[in-house]
C-alpha cells in the first residue's frame, strides 16, 4: 500500500513539475533571440521587453479569475484548457505578421500559463495538505528556479541552429506534453465542498483571505523573495557580460552552476522544512540577509565569483524560503485552495515583477540592486523571532 502511494505521488509530483514549467519557461526561452527579433521585426530592444511585460502582466491578473474557476470546475479543465491556450499562442507568436499581434499573442499566452500554475499550486494543497505543502511546493520551486538557467542556453541553441520562432514552436510542443501527461496521469483532486458561488471576477471572494494575517504575511515573504530572484536573472547577464566583460560562454557555465544548486537546495530543503517550516524560514532569510550583505561589500570587485559565491548561498535560501511560506500562506484555506493560490500567484509574479520594475528606476549596480531587494526582507525576519512571528508562522 505504501509502495504504491509513493508510486502515486512520484506520477503526480511529474505533472505538477510539467505544469508549473509553463511559466518560467515562456519567459527565459527566447531572450537570447531579441537581437534577432528586433532586427526581423525592425523594433527595438526595449520594445521588445514589453512582450515580456505584457506576459508577466497577464500571468498576474489572469490567476484572479484562474483560481475561483479551479474552485468551480476543477483542477484538470483548468490545467488542460491552460495548457491549450498556451500552446496555440505560441504558435501565434511563432508566426506573428508584425510586432503588435506578438504582444496579442504574448497576452494570450500568460492566461494559458496562469491557469497551469494555478491548477499545480491548489493540487498540491488538495492532495498533500497543510502538513506536506510546503515540502512539495520547494519541489516546484526548485523547477522555476531552473529554468531561468537552462532556457536561454537552449534559447540560443534553437535560435542559431533554427531561428527565433523555434522558440516558440519548442513551447507549443511542451504544452503539448503537458496536456498529454495530464490527461493521462492526474485524476480530478478538487474537494466535494470546494466551492465558489457568484460571478468569477467578484474581487469581494478575495477579501476574506486577503484580511488573514498568515497569508499576507507569508505571501508577502514569497513575493519580496521572488522579487530577488527575478532581479538576478534580469540584471546578472547585463553585468556579467557587459560590466566584467565576460562572454556567453562564460556567462552560461556560472548560470548552469547556479541552477543546478538550486534544483539541488529544492531537493534538500523539504527536509528542513518537514522538521520545522518556522525554523526553515527563519534559517532561509538569514542565509539571504548573509548574502545580501557580502554583496554590498564586493560591489566594487571585478570578479565574477563576488556576485555568484553570494546567489550560490541564496540558493538554498530561496529553497527554504519560497516552499515554507507559500505552504504557510494557502494552509488555512483548505476549501479556496485555487483562489488562495491564485493570490499567491499574483503577488509572486505581477508583485515581484512591479517591485523589479520601480526598482531598476533607481539604476543601480545589479549586486547592490539585488541586495536592495533581499534587505527588504529583514523586518520579517525580525518578526519571526517574536511571539507574534509564531502566530503567523506555526
Amino acid at each position: 500500500m505504501r509502495h504504491s502511494s509513493s508510486k502515486q505521488s512520484k506520477t503526480l509530483l511529474l505533472v505538477l513539475m510539467l505544469l508549473v514549467v509553463f511559466c518560467p519557461l515562456a519567459i527565459d526561452i527566447y531572450l537570447p533571440a531579441f537581437v534577432v527579433m528586433a532586427e526581423q521585426m525592425a523594433v527595438s530592444q526595449a520594445q521588445l521587453q514589453q512582450s515580456v511585460a505584457v506576459f508577466m502582466l497577464t500571468v498576474g491578473l489572469g490567476q484572479l479569475a484562474a483560481g475561483p474557476l479551479a474552485d468551480k470546475i476543477g483542477r484538470r479543465p483548468v490545467a488542460i484548457g491552460g495548457a491549450v491556450l498556451y500552446g496555440v499562442s505560441a504558435l501565434a507568436g511563432a508566426w506573428a505578421p508584425s510586432f503588435e499581434w506578438l504582444l496579442v499573442a504574448r497576452a494570450f499566452q500568460g492566461l494559458g500559463a496562469c491557469a497551469t500554475f494555478v491548477a499545480a499550486f491548489a493540487i498540491v494543497r488538495d492532495v498533500f495538505g497543510p502538513a506536506r505543502s510546503g515540502q512539495m511546493l520547494t519541489y516546484l520551486n526548485g523547477i522555476v528556479c531552473f529554468i531561468p538557467a537552462l532556457a536561454p542556453i537552449l534559447g540560443a541553441w534553437l535560435t542559431v541552429q533554427f531561428s527565433w520562432q523555434s522558440n516558440f514552436v519548442f513551447m507549443a510542443l511542451w504544452a503539448v506534453i503537458g496536456i498529454t501527461a495530464t490527461l493521462i496521469l492526474y485524476r480530478e483532486t478538487r474537494p466535494a465542498d470546494s466551492h465558489y458561488q457568484g460571478h468569477l471576477l467578484d474581487l469581494r471572494r478575495f477579501m476574506p483571505i486577503i484580511r488573514s494575517p498568515i497569508f499576507t504575511f507569508n505571501a508577502a515573504i514569497a513575493m519580496i523573495t521572488m522579487s530577488s530572484i527575478l532581479m538576478f536573472v534580469t540584471a546578472a547577464p547585463g553585468w556579467i557580460m557587459q560590466h566584467l566583460g565576460h562572454d556567453i560562454g562564460t556567462f552560461t557555465f556560472w548560470f548552469t552552476v547556479n541552477g543546478a544548486l538550486s534544483v539541488l537546495a529544492c531537493f534538500i530543503a523539504p527536509q528542513f522544512i518537514k522538521r520545522s517550516s518556522r525554523k526553515a524560514l527563519l534559517w532561509g532569510l538569514s542565509l539571504l540577509l548573509v548574502s545580501a550583505g557580502s554583496l554590498v561589500l564586493l560591489r566594487h570587485s571585478s570578479a565574477i565569483a563576488a556576485l555568484m559565491f553570494p546567489m550560490f548561498v541564496c540558493a538554498m535560501g530561496y529553497a527554504l524560503i519560497l516552499g515554507s511560506a507559500a505552504g504557510a500562506a494557502l494552509a488555512p484555506f483548505a476549501k479556496q485552495a485555487g483562489t488562495a493560490s491564485a493570490l499567491v500567484g499574483v503577488m509572486q509574479m505581477s508583485g515581484a515583477g512591479v517591485l523589479v520594475l520601480l526598482s531598476q528606476q533607481l539604476q543601480l549596480a545589479a549586486p547592490v540592486a539585488i541586495a536592495l531587494h533581499i534587505a527588504a526582507l529583514l523586518p520579517f525576519w525580525l518578526v519571526l523571532l517574536t511571539k507574534r512571528g509564531r502566530l503567523l508562522h506555526k
